[in-house]
């Protein structure tokens, strides 16, 4: 998983690189395995279609998209003017602790709509503390992420998030 994509030029160079020194490693045996990258960037996003036509998977990292599209770090803002934002309502939900989806969100759902139609297959999830909150997996789920990652400590929050999500698309309760 190649991290911080911006490019399909980028995507194409990596990956040549990487396949002739896997297959010189490796030396004619068979290996299996998938190229991916970590769309980070509100241009990885964007562009998402094109870097489909190389990258196999893509897993959103969403603490650097939401820190990239918001335009102000995570340890600065939570330190000085979000929880302020937050006891406003300027700012409804910490956009670190929930998908904020009408602007990560947005740019995630563009990237998985442009990159199936490149790349019908594809393999698209998130990783990061985004995949422990309950109601960004739902929104995963609902935009047709295939994964969630979370820290180990998360796992159970996550995995119960997913079944919930998954249970009322199927109309049950």
């Amino acid at each position: 998983m190649i991290p911080l994509t911006v490019d399909l030029a980028e995507m194409q160079f990596i990956h040549d690189r990487l396949k002739g020194a896997i297959d010189e490693e490796i030396g004619g045996r068979k290996l299996e395995y998938k190229f991916g990258t970590m769309i980070e960037t509100p241009r990885g996003a964007l562009l998402g279609g094109e870097i489909a036509e190389v990258a196999e998977f893509f897993s959103f990292g969403t603490n650097d998209l939401t820190q990239m599209t918001y335009g102000f770090s995570r340890d600065d803002s939570e330190a000085t003017f979000l929880p302020k934002y937050i006891e406003l309502g300027i700012i409804k939900k910490d956009p670190f602790e929930t998908i904020d989806e009408k602007g990560v969100g947005e740019l995630m759902s563009l990237c998985l709509q442009r990159a199936r139609k490149t790349r019908p297959d594809i393999e698209i999830g998130i990783c990061g503390e985004h995949g422990g909150d309950p109601e960004s997996v739902k929104f995963c789920h609902k935009i047709g992420l295939n994964y969630v990652s979370a820290s180990p400590y998360r796992i159970p929050v996550a995995i119960l998030a997913a079944a919930q999500a998954n249970t009322k698309n199927e109309g049950v309760d």
